[in-house]
């Protein structure tokens, strides 16, 4: 009798457990440590997490480590999706340092859930199956369904059960989803679902267009896709900014690896979901950048802004795995720093966690100009414009969809990001004129982690406008993205 041992490697799983180690270390450390030294140890951990990444890029990335079977994969997209996280989380951290207490989350219970959080999104995008991704997704929507309500205000709570209302019926269309798939293909693994859709039986193609139809409805509450996108500003708006940029960047960034790994691999040739994804696209990319222009609050309009970009993002995934893989990757990490940076300054100088008007941005540069010179790179980058990052990262995304034959959607998006002009440009035309307002956010004080955060972030948009390749060239490799779906 053959004993055959269970495929238990923790070298791939390394990023993942020390992200984890740094969340039950939260949970246990409130006891004796107050809350700036835990995310200070916490920081220390994403450090690590980071560094293992690169070790394990460095070990053998072309030959992927991979554990439980391949059900956990240290691929090089995982890699790379799983670095942005990091990135978005560390930003994150950064600007909670000076902004919890103010924001009544200065406690260790704020870490712990952020750092669980940052666990399930790392699962999601080091997912080799279709259970270890829901786990990861799970995971991830519990702890930010409590972070949206930890702010001790009404506003907060209000947000927090609208999210978790919703967000348990996305999860709940996509398990059923998830159960189609596999009683149309027999596996959950990405890889033998790829192998066994363009074989499939005539008898279980309907039950297949099913499975990948109801995924992509649930992944689409998660990106916030048009229709399922009514959570995301009130949320955006009622949660601690802190939260706001967390699931804004981060959340975003996972869900958009996992629908990578189901679309782009394992469903790529599966047929129904490309003409569906197409209509969804087209009401996102009207519907968020449409509603954007009558919003009077920063964060309101910063969050059907967000709506507008999963549009732009969801294009790539209409194209090859490779060309869509790299502009995914790059538009990732371009609208991480886009996003956290902006959503870091509001949280710096806001009065309230309702953020500031529009209005009440005139002759911001007057009062903060470094702040006021940063936030408007970031809605320059935000808006497209070169020679700033967000520039490329929209070309990237446009160049994919329109070289895979999408040229109708292409024009819409083109068009779309032309009227985002107005309402990113507004805010930022504002900031420069004179100061004939009373001041509407705190004086400018010491604030140097979130100033830390807001110059790297800048300093990104800059370098990876001008020199795109920094980073493009890590993602324009074939072999990359090849390895998507395990095969």
């Amino acid at each position: 009798m053959n004993l055959v041992l269970p495929d238990v490697s923790f070298m791939p799983l390394l990023p993942i457990l020390l992200v984890l180690a740094g969340a039950i270390f939260s949970t246990l450390g409130g006891f004796w440590l107050n809350r700036r030294s835990l995310t200070l140890v916490n920081i220390v951990m994403l450090l690590l997490s980071a560094a293992s990444m690169v070790w394990l890029w460095g070990a053998g990335a072309d030959v992927p480590r991979t554990a439980f079977m391949g059900a956990v994969r240290a691929d090089p997209a995982a890699l790379l999706l799983g670095g942005t996280i990091v990135l978005g989380s560390l930003l994150t951290l950064l600007v909670s340092l000076d902004t919890a207490y103010r924001a009544r989350v200065s406690f260790a219970e704020f870490d712990a859930m952020l750092m669980y959080a940052i666990t399930g999104c790392l699962l999601i995008a080091f997912s080799g199956d279709l259970v270890v991704m829901l786990i990861g997704l799970e995971i991830m929507s519990l702890a930010s369904y409590v972070l949206a309500t930890f702010q001790d205000s009404r506003r907060a709570e209000e947000s927090g059960l609208k999210y978790f209302l919703l967000g348990s019926v996305g999860s709940a269309i996509l398990i059923y989803g998830i159960a189609f798939l596999y009683g149309a293909t027999g596996t959950l693994n990405y890889a033998t679902i790829a192998e066994r859709v363009s074989v499939l039986e005539p008898q279980n193609v309907g039950i297949l267009v099913a499975g990948a139809l109801l995924v992509l409805a649930g992944f689409a509450f998660k990106v916030a896709l048009a229709p399922f996108h009514q959570w995301t500003p009130d949320v955006y708006s009622g949660a601690p900014t802190s939260v706001s940029l967390f699931l804004s960047t981060v959340v975003k960034v996972a869900a958009f690896a996992g629908m990578l790994r189901v679309f782009g691999g394992a469903l790529d040739v599966a047929p129904g979901w490309h003409s569906v994804l197409q209509v969804l696209i087209a009401l996102t990319l009207f519907i968020g950048n449409a509603a954007a222009l009558f919003q009077t609050n920063f964060k309101r309009m910063m969050a059907y802004s967000a709506v507008a970009h999963t549009g732009f993002l969801a294009m790539t995934l209409l194209s090859d795995r490779v060309s869509g893989g790299a502009a995914m990757g790059y538009y990732l990490l371009v609208y991480t720093l886009m996003t956290a940076a902006a959503l870091a300054i509001v949280a710096a100088l806001q009065r309230s966690e309702e953020g500031f008007s529009i209005d009440d941005m005139r002759g911001l540069y007057y009062r903060h100009p470094a702040y006021a010179v940063a936030l408007a790179v970031c809605l320059a980058s935000l808006a497209g414009l070169p020679p700033f990052a967000g520039f490329f990262g929209k070309y990237l995304a446009f160049q994919a969809a329109f070289q895979s034959g999408y040229i109708g959607l292409t024009v819409l998006a083109v068009l779309a990001s032309v009227a985002s002009l107005v309402y990113y440009l507004r805010p930022a035309m504002l900031m420069f004129m004179p100061d004939r307002t009373p001041a509407r956010e705190y004086a400018y004080g010491q604030r140097p982690a979130t100033t830390l955060a807001v110059a790297l972030s800048v300093i990104g948009i800059l370098l990876l406008g001008l020199l795109p390749n920094l980073w493009y060239s890590w993602l324009a490799d074939p072999n990359t993205w090849r390895l998507i779906a395990g095969t």
